[in-house]
């Protein structure tokens, strides 16, 4: 339980330094990681961090289901989770440090800032240690957490398991259109395509968080699914992995190509989206072959 405890805490010092770093304008223009790449991992991981904390709070709360190993290793499967995003995150910035991306403007908050990084980055290969050590042996049970949810019966919560694919899509979009809404009101966006990629490229994450997060987790057991439909949530995810990282990577991708940054809207949409589509086709023929064969 102590452990758990302090994956939380190491994941609302991530948010509060990560916060920090991309609201207060002065600290944001002194940052090694105040643009893409390393800003597509810490947007994500200022909606996913959250997310994991919340979860796991509310089931060390909650007291409808009986405590036990499974529920335990499922609570720690969860820290885990936090855990790899806040360190894949903080990989991405360290990754700016190294590379000096906007060394000219580095001042005083630019060391608050790395030494801020170092420190968490120790906790978290701490955290990482401890919980792997702790790590379930294969073929633990895994119960899902629907029983730990205060307002769900026996038959909703069946409900749900049956839908999971439907909850996550719901949620992912109510997720999307309130970030993306006051990005577009904040930073005073007018161009529709531009608003609808957010979108797109918002909702995708989300789902595609929702998926792995749960398949590491078990928030939710999901029922057997036909051969297409596991066929089609792979190639969304491969999909949401292209758009996703040619997202962050796009100008030094249209570089190599074009010899300048992406200059357009209707340049970024057509290549990150572009990248997506391809490489959901991909995975998509590669599954139905290696099943079909």
């Amino acid at each position: 339980m102590k452990l758990i405890w302090a994956v939380l805490a190491l994941g609302a010092a991530f948010e509060a330094m990560t916060l920090l770093a991309t609201q207060d304008k002065a600290v944001r223009a002194a940052s090694p990681w105040q643009d893409d790449p390393p800003d597509v991992f810490v947007s994500f991981a200022l909606f996913a961090v959250p997310m994991l904390a919340l979860a796991i709070l509310v089931r060390l709360a909650a007291r409808r289901a009986p405590s036990g190993p499974g529920r335990a290793r499922q609570t720690a499967r969860a820290a885990g989770a936090l855990t790899a995003v806040v360190g894949g995150t903080l990989a991405a910035e360290w990754a700016a440090v190294a590379t000096r991306a906007y060394a000219p403007a580095w001042n005083g908050s630019t060391t608050v800032l790395i030494v801020g990084l170092a420190v968490l980055s120790l906790a978290t290969v701490a955290a990482a240690t401890a919980l792997w050590r702790r790590r379930a042996p294969r073929g633990a049970a895994r119960p899902d957490w629907l029983g730990d949810v205060p307002l769900l019966g026996p038959e909703r919560a069946e409900w749900v398991r049956a839908h999971a694919t439907a909850v996550f899509v719901t949620l992912s979009v109510l997720a999307a259109a309130a970030v993306i809404g006051a990005q577009a009101i904040g930073e005073g966006w007018t161009n529709p395509l531009l608003i609808a990629w957010a979108l797109l490229v918002e909702t995708a994450t989300n789902f595609a968080f929702c998926v792995v997060a749960n398949a590491v987790a078990g928030f939710i057991a999901r029922p057997a699914r036909s051969r297409r439909a596991r066929v089609a949530e792979a190639a969304v995810l491969a999909g949401t992995a292209g758009l996703v990282l040619t997202t962050a990577f796009r100008d030094p991708l249209w570089t190599a190509v074009a010899a300048g940054p992406v200059g357009s809207v209707p340049l970024l949409v057509a290549l990150t989206v572009g990248a997506g589509l391809a490489a959901a086709a991909v995975t998509a023929a590669v599954m139905v072959r290696r099943t079909a064969a």
